[in-house]
């Protein structure tokens, strides 16, 4: 336990930074809070699947993780059209609705792209950050 800790300590870091401002996206209300709530948590929802993903499969490329987690999220968000009554049961809480979501908007695939390609290059960083500690250790 202490070696996968020592070894994810980054992408640990990463998940408590991120968990917290995705949160925080979904309740703003200063400026601009209407789009921090609907769009911009996209961008936040994408990059935290990426470091999730990447801390139990480090080994996999960052591109391929980026771009898995881009394909679900865009099938998550086609999803949304369907309403059979075991989806509306997992909507009805904020987790359900925060993970899968209620409704389908176009523009959330712009979030969902750039989250892909933020997350895609924070594990690019932890990768060679992690490389380096292994050469040094």
């Amino acid at each position: 336990m202490i070696s996968f800790l020592k070894q994810n300590r980054w992408t640990l870091l990463s998940l408590i930074l991120i968990i917290p401002i995705g949160f925080y996206s979904k309740f703003y209300k200063g400026p601009v809070h209407v789009w921090v709530n609907d769009s911009l948590g996209g961008a936040f929802y994408e990059i935290f699947w990426c470091l999730l993903i990447f801390l139990f499969l480090n080994n996999v490329a960052p591109w391929k993780i980026a771009i898995a987690v881009f394909s679900i999220t865009c099938g998550l968000e086609f999803l949304q059209l369907w309403h059979p009554p075991f989806l509306e049961l997992i909507r009805s809480n904020f987790i359900g609705r925060t993970i899968i979501g209620t409704s389908f908007v176009p523009s959330d695939f712009i979030y969902y792209v750039v989250g892909s390609l933020i997350g895609w290059i924070w594990l690019v960083l932890l990768k060679k950050h992690r490389r380096c500690f292994i050469i040094v250790k």
